[in-house]
């Protein structure tokens, strides 16, 4: 695709796919990188439409298709937006000795059981996350726990 008719896209259709974004999502900025998503699949993917309209409503479903994608994501489920997080205080660490018991860990299964406590992520998501099958992450889940045990017990916790 030549850059004229990158351009012709990017006139006729970023405001309509900018508004359909916000429209599910409201939030500019998501808005904006789900229209960022859609002219990337027109350049990348080489697309022949047989008319305008064909064109326009391929554009359109992409773009809800997209929002849709987006809404189920972990990222989506997981965030709050800027405005509702400046409101919002830090929460105290708790002075329970678990943290630092998890915090003296090998990374290896700190952060999976970090994932699974404390941000409430499943095995599946957690494998999905670090690149690991879910057995894996199982696996490193329960012996991150016993290395837990082990520790909060010499620490008399």
């Amino acid at each position: 695709m030549d850059g004229a008719q990158a351009k012709r896209l990017v006139d006729l259709y970023a405001d309509m796919i900018l508004r359909i974004s916000y429209s599910y999502l409201r939030q500019t900025y998501d808005a904006e990188d789900i229209c960022q998503t859609v002219f990337l699949k027109i350049l990348t993917n080489d697309l022949r439409f047989d008319t305008v309209e064909h064109e326009k409503a391929w554009i359109i479903r992409t773009t809800v298709n997209a929002c849709k994608d987006y809404r189920k994501s972990a990222f989506f489920r997981r965030t709050v937006p800027l405005d509702e997080a400046a409101a919002m205080t830090a929460p105290q660490e708790p002075k329970t000795g678990v943290l630092e018991g998890l915090k003296s860990l090998p990374e290896k299964y700190r952060v999976p059981l970090y994932l699974f406590y404390y941000e409430n992520y499943t095995s599946k998501e957690i494998g999905d996350v670090l690149g690991v099958k879910e057995a894996a992450i199982a696996a490193r889940l329960s012996r991150g726990r016993k290395m837990l045990r082990s520790y909060l017990e010499k620490e008399g916790v």
